[in-house]
C-alpha cells in the first residue's frame, strides 16, 4: 500500500505547477488549464486522505469538484473565444482594453 505523504507530495508538487502556471503564463488557454492542475491537485488530496480514513465521503466531494471543474471550463472556453473573436488573441492582458 503506498503511504499518503507520497500522495501528499504529488499534489503539492501539481499545485505548485499550477500556482507557477497561472502567475506566469499570459495565454488564456494555459491559464485554464493551470487552474484545472490546481482544482486536480485539491482532488487528490480529497481522494487521499478519503482513502486512508476509509470514509467515502472525500471521494464524493472530489466527484463533484469535478463537475464543477467541467462547468469551468465550459465557461472559460466560452471566454476564450470571445477574447479571439474580439482581438484576434488570447493574451489575457489584451482584456484591460476591452470596454464599453
Amino acid at each position: 500500500m503506498i503511504p499518503t505523504q507520497y500522495y501528499l507530495l504529488l499534489s503539492a508538487a501539481v499545485f505548485c505547477i499550477g500556482i507557477f502556471g497561472v502567475l506566469t503564463r499570459r495565454n488564456a488557454l494555459i491559464f485554464l488549464m493551470s487552474v484545472e492542475l490546481i482544482l486536480n491537485a485539491a482532488n487528490i488530496n480529497l481522494v487521499a486522505f478519503s482513502f486512508q480514513y476509509g470514509n467515502l465521503s472525500g471521494q464524493v466531494f472530489a466527484l463533484f469538484a469535478m463537475g464543477l471543474a467541467a462547468a469551468e471550463v465550459a465557461v472559460g472556453l466560452g471566454i476564450v473565444l470571445v477574447l479571439y473573436r474580439n482581438f484576434s488573441d488570447i493574451d489575457v492582458t489584451e482584456a484591460t482594453t476591452m470596454r464599453w
